[in-house]
């Protein structure tokens, strides 16, 4: 572990690699404070420019982005009170009645120490399960693989936005849209309507950016009147004195440890890790009155949490190819991409790149601890940049980076037509990460499982005889069940 480690931090060091990781932590942090704007769109559109790299230097960009947008959404969730990002919904409770108080610097020094602090945690927690975890993967054969995707997918529709219904639904369409093309055991045109464009079948890429980016620019374009109240960003109290951080300690680790938990599993994400550890600090609170209306043990939860699920959420992407969140399936795109399966196997076949994504996300929290300490006044100010200015340039990348795919305009009507779902989708309060993560993983599912019945003779028995794909059915099984109940629950109460 350790010589792989010092591989890969050898890696990151490279000029180039570490030019790309202070650009990618810069960029993240930048778009990450524009209200309206996602690290999953950055990602998705800085996805054509990597087909030019090495596949190390594209995914230590990605990660980079990864991490410095979750963390500069605390910038306008701290100043504005608009989260960059969903992730910092929880930060803006406290963090700018905080502010508005007259303590903004305060506020932003306790957000960035927290997201330094949950960042390292998780990423200690990677380093240590990463490898060990994918060991133990490779004993799986194609039945365990197609329960535990299959386990997946109902936890992801289960604990996405919205109800149990709409995710699973979500994640349908998203198996269903990645169905056209060549079926990979009959070797015949499928879903493809006899149009000979969709015989290679919907790429990636274009569906990417049409559901991240293009939704989102129909969204901001219907919300460019917005005006939000404005506090100055001050660097008074930016540094946390050592009473600080022996006085947050506890909560910091608490946090941490929660939103590494809530990153690994598979598409709950950074939003759901930072409610959750706000709620449980709270809770525990002498004080829970304070919670917002500036508490600070609020702010640390929040951020803590959130950074520290980018770790959680990278464990399972590397060892067994699941993502752990909406851009962590992006990342798979990306590796996919520069010809590299995901998967158990990952360490053995790309182990150069694998030990180079886990020293990219250490740099890049470090990276990001200075950046925001020294530049947060002037990223406050980029944030404030009116959208109608930011838009058209945006729509010039996805048009460019959708049709540089192939030279051809079908990836550009692709790219449209997914934006135009994704908004809908949106919209009808249906979330996108099933939908992705179903396009992304329903391919791998269906290969695992023809693979497995044509070992068995056409006979699906082995998914209730052999004990590992067994238990992930029964866990999906129970999740389910749990989540219908759950629901059902609910909507009684309300009735009531």
């Amino acid at each position: 572990m350790i010589d792989g480690l010092l591989g890969g931090l050898a890696l990151v060091f490279h000029p180039w690699a570490f030019f790309f990781v202070v650009l990618g932590t810069v960029l993240g942090i930048t778009v990450g404070a524009i209200p309206g704007l996602t690290g999953a769109m950055l990602i998705a559109l800085t996805l054509p420019l990597t087909y030019y790299m090495t596949p190390t230097d594209a995914v230590v960009l990605l990660i980079a982005m990864y991490v410095g947008s979750v963390t500069g959404g605390l910038i306008t969730a701290t100043l504005l009170r608009m989260p960059g990002t969903p992730s910092n919904v929880m930060t803006t409770f406290d963090g700018y009645p905080m502010a508005r108080a007259g303590k903004p610097g305060r506020a932003l020094g306790l957000g960035i120490s927290a997201s330094f602090i949950g960042g390292l945690v998780s990423w200690v927690f990677l380093l240590l399960l990463a490898k060990p975890l994918s060991i133990w993967a490779t004993r799986f054969g194609p039945f365990e693989y197609f329960t535990l995707i299959l386990m997946a997918m109902v936890l992801i529709a289960s604990v996405s936005q919205g109800s149990l219904v709409k995710g699973l639904i979500a994640g349908m369409l998203g198996m269903l849209a990645s169905m056209p093309g060549v079926d990979p055991s009959a070797g015949q045109p499928r879903l493809t309507f006899d149009w000979y464009m969709l015989n290679g079948g919907l790429k990636l890429l274009p569906v990417l950016i049409g559901v991240f980016a293009v939704s989102q620019i129909i969204n901001d374009i219907l919300e460019l009147g917005k005006k939000a109240d404005r506090v100055e960003a001050s660097s008074s109290g930016l540094l946390m004195s050592l009473r600080d951080w022996i006085r947050h300690s506890a909560n910091m680790l608490r946090s941490s440890l929660i939103g590494t938990f809530v990153g690994i599993l598979p598409g709950v994400g950074a939003s759901i890790g930072s409610v959750i550890a706000y709620t449980v600090t709270r809770n525990v609170s002498k004080t829970p009155d304070e919670f917002g209306k500036g508490s600070e043990a609020g702010i640390v939860a929040s951020e803590a949490a959130n950074n520290a699920t980018i770790g959680g959420a990278l464990i399972p992407l590397i060892a067994m190819g699941i993502p752990g969140s909406v851009i962590d399936a992006i990342l798979i795109g990306a590796l996919m991409i520069h010809s590299i399966q995901p998967g158990p196997t990952l360490f053995l076949t790309n182990g150069d790149v694998v030990w180079a994504m886990i020293a990219a996300c250490l740099i890049a929290n470090i990276v990001m601890l200075f950046v925001m300490m020294g530049s947060v006044g002037w990223v406050a100010r980029l944030a404030t940049i009116p959208r109608q200015f930011l838009l058209p340039v945006i729509i010039v990348f996805c048009i460019v980076g959708s049709f540089g795919l192939d030279n051809t305009m079908f990836d550009v009507w692709v790219m449209l037509i997914f934006g135009l779902i994704g908004f809908a989708l949106e919209r009808a309060r249906y979330p996108l990460g099933p939908f992705v993560i179903g396009f992304v993983l329903a391919p791998l599912m269906e290969e695992k499982l023809r693979s497995g019945l044509m070992m068995s003779g056409g006979s699906i028995l082995p998914v209730f005889t052999r004990p590992v794909a067994l238990l992930f059915l029964v866990a999906a099984v129970v999740l389910l069940t749990w989540s219908l109940i759950s629901e059902w629950r609910q909507a009684r109460e309300r009735g009531r």
